[in-house]
């Protein structure tokens, strides 16, 4: 028994008329009175009681007409179901993000994401931006919210892509009592005099290597006194007075009255990038995400000089 028979044998039970449910089948009558003929030869007895003057249901059609109509219903949905997550509308995604992103895009992103897309379940992991490009690599995440650009890597190795969605400046936080703190803005060879807080290439290999092309000469001679991977961890230690740190300026949410937060000569800025497989571009609901990361930057005021949207970097 096929589903377009059910189609058939229902067309005909609703309408008790063979020539008008051809018409609503847009067939004509012969082939539909042929599949119905061998709907009634598979189940082994009529369906349909046929005379010159009415059509009408066998006690066996009549129970086939409702179990039918409750089968068809039910694909009907399961069909619909198959449209969504084709579109994006229902499904899973589990994102990664860095820590920053918790003081701009990240809230409004959740926000705009769960309206949208109520019936997609939505996991964030809190991941630096090295463990997420290894977690893009292995599908272990779909989409993440990385600092600054990929990293090349061989070619054995899936492609990623990435979009900018947020620009900022760089600073520089030092303790208030610094001789930088009352500055206007430092340059890459006064920063080579401070013991600084930096981080690991290995976890964050876009940031670390934009710090080192912003003071350029400068970045050999940095005096690295502690590496940690969280910022909050970072400026812990410029409160104790261990050295300065370079960060995002919305770093400003969260340094305490102790810490100055002085801009870096020129208005260098950072990135923040939605990364993805290169093959996950027809993937709906990705592509759905990465849209409300843009809207939820646009909807920020601007913490930097320039904020660039749709760039996109393989």
């Amino acid at each position: 028994m096929e589903l377009r028979q059910l189609r058939y044998f229902m067309a005909v039970a609703d309408e008790l008329h063979f020539g008008r449910a051809a018409q609503r089948l847009h067939m004509s009558q012969p082939p539909l009175s042929v599949q119905v003929g061998r709907l009634e030869r598979e189940v082994g007895l009529p369906l349909f009681e046929r005379s010159t003057r009415r059509v009408s249901l066998t006690p066996a059609g009549r129970h086939l007409q409702e179990r039918a109509r409750r089968i068809l219903d039910e694909v009907d949905a399961v069909r619909a179901e198959m449209r969504d997550y084709v579109d994006g509308l229902a499904g899973q995604l589990t994102a990664g993000f860095v820590s920053s992103a918790n003081y701009t895009v990240l809230p409004e992103v959740v926000r705009l994401f769960r309206a949208r897309r109520d019936r997609v379940n939505l996991t964030l992991l809190p991941l630096t931006s090295g463990e997420q490009f290894d977690r893009l690599r292995d599908g272990s995440i779909d989409v993440g919210i990385v600092r600054d650009e990929v990293p090349e890597v061989g070619s054995s190795q899936p492609r990623l892509v990435t979009e900018v969605v947020f620009e900022e400046r760089l600073v520089l936080c030092v303790p208030i009592g610094h001789p930088l703190a009352q500055r206007d803005e430092v340059t890459a060879e006064e920063v080579s005099s401070v013991p600084l807080i930096a981080y690991p290439r290995s976890l964050m290999p876009g940031f670390v290597d934009r710090v080192h092309e912003v003071l350029g000469l400068g970045a050999g001679g940095l005096r690295i006194a502690e590496e940690v991977v969280h910022q909050e961890t970072a400026l812990g230690f410029v409160a104790a007075g261990v050295g300065g740190s370079i960060l995002p300026e919305s770093v400003r949410q969260l340094v305490p009255p102790s810490i100055a937060v002085v801009p870096l000569a020129g208005s260098p800025t950072t990135r923040l990038l939605a990364a993805r497989r290169a093959t996950a571009d027809d993937d709906a609901i990705t592509a759905a995400f990465v849209a409300c990361l843009h809207d939820a930057a646009s909807a920020l005021a601007p913490l930097g000089p320039d904020r660039l949207h749709g760039h996109r970097r393989s």
